[in-house]
Order: structure tokens, then sequence, then C-alpha cells
């Protein structure tokens, strides 16, 4: 939306494809307009500025918006402009229309999805991410649950625990892996830096004054190691962890729940980068000059995709990617915007980003795979037994991230426990088919009697 208007503004003609029905992407998820609640507001941070640029492109002459819009493929040949391919309508619909886009620019925010560590017990019903505890919250008023622990890493469990508590739900407490003297380090070395980024004080504040209403406990150095159940999650077991996330042995606990909700960090969605051609860091992410320009000429990325830094800094690399895309000059308080937001990321990452410990978690049975029905154990074992270190032919062989999600879920979790000389490590990011088309509608953009069949 902030890459649209800024686009708009700098008098661009602009198509915007939300995968979704509304405008708001995963962030400002709410009800649809028939059904808004009369303080929608209160369920969502920064909402005024959803407004704005709700308003700025909504009905905008030289803006487009197409929802609905599922991008399964681009393709590019050469030095020719990358072609977007298109399905338009409900994913799980039979008649969606197929389309595709040659743009001047293409600016690509697909933003990022949650990483979740497996654990015994973690396929149970009532085990949820914490984005799609809050995503029900906001976009449907549902609650996961009446008696909930959010467990997990990262400022993203605070206002999962807030739309948990205006959807009714009581929140037992709120596990935060990293300890304190970890998040000493990482967020407090430096304090004058983060006066740049105060907006997040406010926002902060916002989250630990629900915590303490309703008297919600916040444990660090924390985590959920098991769940258990039979139909369904009654109870999980809390243990405390030493500085690289192994398990304190003898500090179980165990904590009667009808829902958790965990959320370990998230990981960009590069599928579409990777397929325009776009280079990577060796952390996984799209490199971008100043002006948020990928190594692909003329393509462009914001948000998830160039570093995992929240929605401000996606807000202000979206403004810039836009501007520079329709061909102006960011403003400099924009620039000193996004680096003081993306400092604030760098702080992010060292005060809760994953550490190998978690490894340790999982016993041999633990499911992986889900998709696939793979172990733990079954992929250590093949591993072990046919000493290969390739992840294509592991994938093969174990099945582990070749069911329907493509490894979404579980891929960053494979790479890591086949360990560090594993050859074509972030091969699970790459995706040629980002998502699921039917064979028919396929068949249905080569067919010789449209008038404009699709490559």
């Amino acid at each position: 939306m902030a890459a649209a208007a800024a686009a708009l503004r700098h008098g661009a003609r602009v198509t915007l494809l939300e995968a979704g029905y509304n405008l708001g992407g995963q962030y400002w998820r709410h009800l649809a307009h028939e059904r808004r609640g009369a303080q929608e507001h209160r369920l969502h941070h920064g909402w005024s500025t959803f407004q704005r640029l709700r308003d700025e492109i909504s009905g905008h002459p030289d803006c487009d918006v197409v929802f609905g819009a599922s991008v399964w493929a681009i393709d590019r040949h050469d030095d020719a402009p990358p072609v977007v391919h298109v399905m338009v309508g409900a994913p799980d619909g039979t008649d969606r229309e197929p389309r595709s886009y040659t743009p001047g620019r293409l600016i690509l925010a697909t933003g990022g999805q949650e990483r979740t560590l497996p654990f015994p017990g973690w396929d149970l019903p009532g085990v949820f991410t914490a984005g799609a505890a809050q995503a029900l919250a906001k976009g449907e008023r549902v609650a996961v649950g009446r008696r909930v622990l959010v467990a997990g890493a990262g400022p993203f469990l605070l206002p999962v625990v807030s739309s948990l508590i205006r959807t009714g739900a009581t929140v037992v407490g709120v596990a935060e892996a990293s300890g304190r003297s970890r998040l000493t380090r990482g967020w407090l070395t430096r304090p004058w830096e983060l006066a740049s980024a105060s907006s997040k004080a406010g926002e902060l504040g916002g989250y630990l004054k629900d915590l303490v209403r309703h008297r919600v406990p916040y444990w660090t150095g924390q985590t959920v190691v098991a769940a258990h159940g039979t139909d369904r999650v009654h109870s999980v077991t809390l243990a405390a962890l030493h500085p690289d996330w192994t398990r304190v042995e003898g500090s179980e606990r165990v904590v009667e729940v009808d829902a958790v909700c965990v959320s370990h960090g998230f990981v960009p969605r590069t599928e579409l980068a990777i397929a325009a051609g776009c280079q990577l860091d060796e952390q996984g992410f799209v490199t971008t000059d100043a002006g948020q320009q990928t190594s692909v000429p003329n393509v462009y990325s914001a948000g998830e995709l160039t570093g995992i830094g929240g929605a401000d800094l996606a807000l202000a690399e979206g403004e810039v990617a836009g501007t520079t895309a329709a061909g102006g000059v960011p403003r400099p308080l924009l620039v000193g915007q996004r680096k003081a937001l993306r400092n604030f990321a760098t702080r992010l990452e060292a005060a809760h980003g994953i550490r190998p410990g978690w490894q340790t978690w999982p016993d041999p049975g633990t499911m992986l795979c889900r998709c696939e029905d793979v172990t733990v154990g079954e992929l250590r074992d093949i591993a072990a037994k046919t000493r290969s270190r390739g992840l294509r032919s592991l994938k093969l062989t174990t099945r582990a991230g070749l069911g329907v999600c493509q490894g979404r879920t579980c891929g960053r979790n494979v790479e890591d426990l086949l360990g560090p000389n594993l050859l074509q490590a972030g091969r699970t990011s790459r995706r040629p088919i980002a998502t699921p088309v039917r064979l028919g509608e396929l068949a249905a953009t080569l067919t010789p009697e449209r008038e404009d069949p699709l490559p």
C-alpha cells in the first residue's frame, strides 16, 4: 500500500495485486466493510495510517486494485522485463481468471511468514501459530481458546496477547525464549540509537499496559518444549533455557491450557523474488540498493523480503520503492527514518533471533514435515545412512518438504537439522510454482481458442 500510494503521488499508473479481498494485507487484517466493527481502530496499531493509504489508493483514476490475485509464477527471459502470471478469484475456486502482466517497474512486497520450531505435540489441534491466532481475532473476532498460552520469541508475541484479550480469551502467560541478559544486551546497548525509533516505545507501552491490566505474567528464558493431549491440547510443558536455547534439565513445569500460540520469528516469502532473478544475501533476504532496487533492473523490493523489521520499516521501504520506481527522489527525512528502523531490526535479531540449541527440543518421534509425515528421527536417520549432503537428494529420499506446503512450514527447520555442511542450503525457498494451480487452469492459459493466449 505504501509503495502504491507513493508511486501514484509521483505520477505513475499502478496495478496493485492483493491476494486478499480487503486492502491492508496481513497486518491490517480486518472485517469486511459490511461487517466492520464500530471501534475497529482498537484492534489495530496505526489504524489512521491504514485509512490514509486506503483513501489515497481506493478510487484513484490511475490505480487498478485487483483483489483475490494469486501470483503463481514470474517468468524472466534474458534482459526482457519479467512477466507476472496471476490467477484471480477464490483460491479454492474452479473458475479463476488467468491474467499476465508485463510491468515497466515491478515492486515485490510479498512479506514474510511465521517460523515455528517443532516440539513434541506441536501438531496437536489447539496448537496455533501466533499469527493464525491474531488473524482469527482481527479478521473474524474469534478467540482460539478460553485459556491460552503464548510462547516463542520476539515482540510480535505482545500484540498477539492484546488481540486475544480483546476477543475474550484468558492469557495465562507469555514465554519468551530469550533470557534477560540477552534481551538487555540487544535492546539497551547504545540506547541513544533508539531515540529515532521512538514511535516503537508508544506501541510497546500499549501492549505492556494490557499485560499489567490483565495480570498476564511474562517469563523470559523459557519456552514450550512439549504439548500434551489426545484429540486436542490440554496442557504444555514449559522449561527454562540456557543462552543457546538448550533446555535446563529439571526446570520443567506443566501448565493447563486449551490452546497455545507459538511463534519464533519470521522468514521472508522469497519465491517470487527468486523467480524474478533477484539476488539474496547469506541470510536469505533480497538485497537492494538505496532506492530499494534489487539486483534485477526495474525490479524493487520492500518489507520483510529485505529483512525482518516490522510494519514501520515496511512502510518506509515501500514509500522509497514506490517513489524511486516512479522516477522520484525519496525525501531525506524518509531515508533517515528507514535507517533508524533498520537499526531497530538489527536489535530485534540480536535480542530475539533463534539460537541453535532448539534442535535439542524435538525427540526422534516429533513430527517435522506434517504434509509427508516425516519425523525428526527419520530425517536424521536417513541422512546418516545415505551420507548425503545434498538438499535435493535428501528431500527426495526423506520426502521432507515435498508436500502441499512445499516446505513453507518445515523448510528452514529441515535445513537446520541437516547441519551446516548441507549443500544447496536455502533451496527450500525455490518454488517455480509459487501457489497451487490446477492442471485445468494451466491448460486454459494455453488453449488456442483464447484471443490472448498466455505464456
